[in-house]
């Protein structure tokens, strides 16, 4: 099947998922204006996952790989797989930290509070639930659906569960969820509705009844096991994540600003929606659009090429598309951590290969020499006190967007060494948070488009 007809099928099923879920999800608030979340990144004094204390710079990069070549992992696993309302979604107060960003909300009828890691690559929001056949250690109690009068499990008869190759299936008349990650993560359970809160002071929730999210009963290789994080929380394009369902309370339309990471105070973040986001001065926006791809819902945008230092690299112009098998193409994630460039040969040309002589050749020429980081991280020098002159890179995207990467966001720097902060990517090129950093990000998924500016994130 062609990608245009594939795409067109995908479109159809996502529309059809959203009228069911639009018609299914009602909302009711004491303050209807505004939603405030409290997530705090696992590095973060405020968060479950606080290691600053007890973590060297080098072993908080090498978990910093771990993560991001568990998403790569996913993504490999997602390439093959094959009405307006007056109360409008705002935003969502966030903590700045390190790794993670983790949602704090309560769900069912008891107002069990749950923590989940806040992922714009990830689709179905799922939680551990009990009654549990493995489940993986966790601070907090684990959500009791047994408990709850507003729990319901999803039908058979739904969509989700209708779609061939889907992570969907009807088993004993139950609609089952698998996400079997290659790196080794994997949850099962059942695809079920239920009531969300979520709290925007001690007096005020914003309430959705009947959102579709994952029950999960089988979870191994968890990487957040033994904190109070107990899931996921998914804002990408799939029609169970949650962007989707609540799209009609967010016009399609989210925003975030990562404060630099190096920065060990938490700042406070925003996660705007609709009309709540901000104005992007003209002068400063780019605009690039999305590309659509059946069967896939992250977040791609055509990447043209990248300039090393001011010296545009020739690559051709099939390097960074999508491919038809799924694989390749760029997309932009802020649960990918590092950027990843993919290794593979397009047109006999590595993409990976090429930026990392280019490293090596300028840093080499500055008479630096390699050294090795725990992390893992490929090329790093040491670094001599009297040396700043670091590279910097563009990625040119569609629609003359250009991204500029500065130093500081392009490297990871230790006490005496640094390294360049870009991964091998062995299914397509991510555009990682550590390259967001000091970005005004605004996903205008009913626009098909992604706008950026550079922007001092701390005034958020």
């Amino acid at each position: 099947m062609s990608l245009s007809l594939r795409f067109l099928s995908a479109k159809l099923f996502l529309c059809l998922c959203l009228t069911l879920f639009q018609h299914h999800v009602t909302f009711s608030a004491s303050n209807p204006t505004g939603l405030t979340l409290r997530a705090v990144l696992d590095d973060s004094p405020n968060s479950p996952l606080y290691l600053i204390e007890n973590m060297t710079i080098a072993e908080r990069i090498e978990r910093f790989i771990q993560v991001t070549n568990a998403k790569d992992n996913y993504l490999n696993l997602n390439a093959r797989v094959g009405p307006d309302n007056s109360n409008s979604l705002s935003r969502v107060v966030m903590a700045r930290d390190g790794l993670f960003y983790s949602v704090w909300l309560l769900i069912g009828s008891q107002g069990q509070e749950v923590k989940l890691l806040m992922d714009t690559g990830g689709g179905l929001t799922w939680t551990q639930c009990q009654p549990c056949l493995n489940c993986f250690p966790q601070n907090l109690p684990i959500y009791d659906s047994r408990a709850s009068t507003t729990y319901s499990t999803l039908s058979c008869d739904h969509p989700l569960c209708q779609v061939e190759g889907s992570l969907y299936t009807c088993v004993d008349d139950l609609c089952i969820f698998v996400h079997n990650y290659h790196g080794g993560l994997y949850t099962t359970g059942v695809a079920s509705l239920e009531t969300f809160y979520f709290p925007m002071d001690p007096s005020t929730a914003l309430t959705f009844n009947n959102l579709v999210f994952g029950c999960s009963r089988d979870s191994r290789n968890v990487v957040f096991q033994d904190t109070e994080l107990s899931g996921i929380f998914g804002m990408n394009m799939m029609p169970d994540s949650l962007m989707s369902q609540l799209s009609s309370f967010t016009n399609f339309r989210f925003s975030y600003c990562l404060v630099p990471f190096p920065d060990l105070i938490p700042h406070t973040l925003v996660l705007r929606f609709g009309d709540d986001i901000p104005l992007l001065p003209p002068e400063r926006v780019k605009t690039t659009m999305f590309v659509h791809a059946p069967y896939l819902y992250n977040y791609y945008v055509n990447l043209v090429t990248i300039s090393f230092l001011n010296d545009r690299l020739g690559f051709p112009p099939s390097q960074f598309q999508l491919r038809e098998d799924g694989l390749g193409g760029c997309f932009v994630d802020s649960g990918y951590l590092l950027t990843a460039i993919e290794d593979n040969y397009v047109g006999g040309v590595n993409a990976y290969d090429v930026l990392m002589d280019l490293f090596t050749a300028y840093y080499e020429s500055n008479n630096l020499r390699r050294t090795t980081d725990p992390s893992g991280l490929d090329m790093c020098f040491e670094r001599p006190n009297d040396f700043n002159n670091f590279a910097n890179l563009t990625f040119h995207f569609d629609g003359e967007a250009d991204y500029f990467v500065p130093p500081q966001h392009l490297h990871i720097f230790q006490q005496d060494h640094f390294c360049v902060a870009i991964t091998r990517g062995r299914y397509a090129t991510v555009l990682g948070a550590w390259q967001q950093q000091n970005k005004r990000m605004l996903y205008d998924v009913g626009l098909g488009r992604l706008q950026f500016a550079d922007e001092n994130c701390a005034n958020d």
